[in-house]
């Protein structure tokens, strides 16, 4: 991984660390910590939900995962360019009855000049599971490096 800071324009090698980056932040599942990648009036369309600011993502992940309980997320770029990002992903949770979903979606990422992502819209989809058809097996927290990534699950 880079020490540099991830700033535009990407190329392929830093789009792939800077969406490392933010899917190792998702999976640590603490808001105030993800909320500090993006500009402090960032702009986001999460499904039908609209969030700005710092304070809204912070708020908005809180209830996330509230609500998305064993949540892990596997992230892959898509295409980049300049100062933009798309992303697949799919993210497995259960919720507090105990009923599975995988979850996928695209999210299209626009960033400043320091590298932080001033608007992010997503798309997402559930589709329910059986817990003996999950794929995201890992403890939680970050996906270790030997776990195989989307393309490689067939996602």
């Amino acid at each position: 991984m880079s020490v540099k800071p991830l700033v535009p324009p990407f190329t392929r090698e830093t789009a792939i660390e800077k969406v490392r980056l933010a899917e190792d932040a998702w999976n640590s599942r603490t808001p105030g910590k993800v909320a500090l990648a993006y500009t402090e009036d960032s702009r986001w369309r999460n499904r039908a939900e609209w969030v700005t600011g710092r304070d809204e993502i912070t708020a908005f992940l809180t209830r996330k995962w509230a609500r998305e309980l064993d949540y892990r997320l596997i992230k892959e770029v898509w295409a980049h360019g300049g100062d933009r990002i798309a992303v697949r992903f799919a993210y497995e949770w259960r919720d507090d009855s105990g009923h599975w979903y995988r979850s996928f979606g695209n999210e299209n990422w626009e960033f400043d000049r320091n590298g932080l992502m001033r608007t992010r819209h997503a798309s997402i989809n559930d589709v329910p599971l059986k817990e003996s058809e999950r794929r995201c097996r890992w403890p939680l927290g970050r996906r270790p490096e030997d776990h195989p990534g989307l393309t490689a699950l067939g996602f």
